[in-house]
């Protein structure tokens, strides 16, 4: 089946300025290892000012969108150092002829400044900071070269975010450990002072017998004799994670607190574009880009098989509207088995993640995800909560009614 190739698709890049380059070695980091692509570069994995040159300017140029999003990912990005990020103002401001510009970097939070909390402050960028919820839970996987837990360091950063007044948000990774203590991991975050969470499923497999040159992790579609890693978090343990604090936001915080699964569930309740990927029916507008200028599929999908190109040889809107890519998006819908299909979740998850579809059907199809039950769980729990705040969004009416709702509910039962 051929695909119709459109200049006009909206899409993005994630941008790694110095690859997966970190100071951290968390345990279930996909990332780290993708240094062993480019093995030439060696203590080199850094992007030039001239590939950002160009980088800033095909994304200014080519986006048809009023604000032009730039976002910046790693590895650790701010190891790249403060010059390279003067540097992409000065060229957003060179090539941005007025435009509105807005830039997002996700950090492990342990090297911020005050110098560098200024910057955020001043140019308005995001900053989403990678933090797992009390030392416990956060140290349990986020930790140095030499097994000393990081979340000290990473407090110290938040905090001089919130001293300098810088934007941020929070960025959890739900694992086997933390995912035990949901209501705990909540009130965390909310007592640091974020009120826009992501909570990000760990779900990875891998074959045992990689040599040490080769990628241990593996893709979904993998033939490979793979195994699932034992931080991966259980699919049950993932649903009661979230039924837990959804039960709290929903009588408390709704309104005041954001979490993007939520966001992402009521979207689709609405018949609206969610705000992220994986909750939408396709995929394959958010590509990532790596330090030497090539492009891959996704963030979760830097394999060789998956490699678009580099924009030194072909513009970023000719390889993210390349017939490969907008298959790659397609099939997020088009592979779904059909145990997905006559599902009464469908509209709401979509499948999730392709990266997560690494388990089979009951009936022994390929493709279902791996986090399914837990998904269910939490579809059919919230269900009469997401339907009550949808009913106040049609009628014009704050979703954060639904509080009081909830509470008169919680009585009757």
């Amino acid at each position: 089946m051929s695909i119709k190739v459109s200049s006009n698709l909206p899409f993005s890049l994630v941008a790694k300025p110095i690859g997966s380059v970190c100071n951290l070695n968390c345990s279930y980091c996909y990332y780290l290892e993708k240094e062993k692509l480019y093995p030439h570069d060696q203590q080199q994995w850094a992007m030039s000012e001239k590939l950002l040159d160009t980088y800033i300017a095909q994304t200014i140029y080519t986006s048809r969108d009023p604000v032009v999003l730039f976002a910046w990912h790693g590895g650790e990005p701010i190891m790249r150092g403060m010059d390279f990020f003067s540097t992409v103002i000065r060229l957003q401001n060179k090539y941005g002829a007025g435009r509105v510009i807005e830039n997002s970097i996700q950090t492990n939070g342990t090297l911020l400044t005050d110098d560098w909390c200024s910057f955020f402050r001043d140019n308005q960028f995001l900053v989403g900071i990678s933090i797992d919820g009390p030392e416990h839970c956060h140290d349990h996987y986020r930790v140095y070269r030499n097994g000393q837990g990081s979340f000290n360091k990473c407090m110290k950063g938040l905090e001089l975010l919130v001293k300098h007044k810088a934007e941020f948000n929070t960025l959890s990774a739900v694992n086997d450990y933390n995912a035990k203590y949901p209501a705990e991991v909540y009130r965390f975050l909310k007592s640091t002072g974020s009120r826009y969470m992501q909570f990000l499923p760990v779900v990875e497999w891998v074959d045992p017998e990689a040599k040490a040159a080769e990628l241990s992790i593996q893709p979904a579609n993998s033939k490979k004799n793979v195994e699932v890693t034992d931080w991966t978090v259980d699919p049950f343990d993932y649903g009661n994670f979230l039924v837990h604090i959804f039960d709290e936001w929903v009588l408390k915080d709704v309104g005041d607190y954001f979490v993007l699964t939520f966001d992402c569930v009521l979207a689709n309740w609405m018949g609206v574009p969610p705000p992220v990927c994986v909750s939408a029916e396709t995929c394959g507008h958010a590509g990532v880009m790596e330090y030497n200028g090539d492009v891959y599929s996704c963030d979760h999908y830097v394999f060789p098989q998956y490699k678009l190109g580099n924009i030194k040889e072909k513009s970023i809107l000719t390889l993210m509207n390349d017939p490969s890519q907008l298959r790659f998006g397609h099939d997020k819908r088009d592979t779904l088995p059909a145990f997905c299909l006559k599902c009464e979740f469908l509209g709401l998850c979509n499948g999730e993640c392709p990266k997560n579809r690494i388990i089979n059907t009951p009936d022994g199809e390929p493709g279902l995800n791996y986090l399914c039950p837990g998904f269910k769980k939490f579809f059919k729990h919230t269900r009469p909560y997401f339907e009550f705040m949808a009913n106040e969004l049609q009628h014009k009416r704050p979703p954060s009614n639904v509080k009081k709702w909830a509470s008169a509910r919680q009585v009757e039962s």
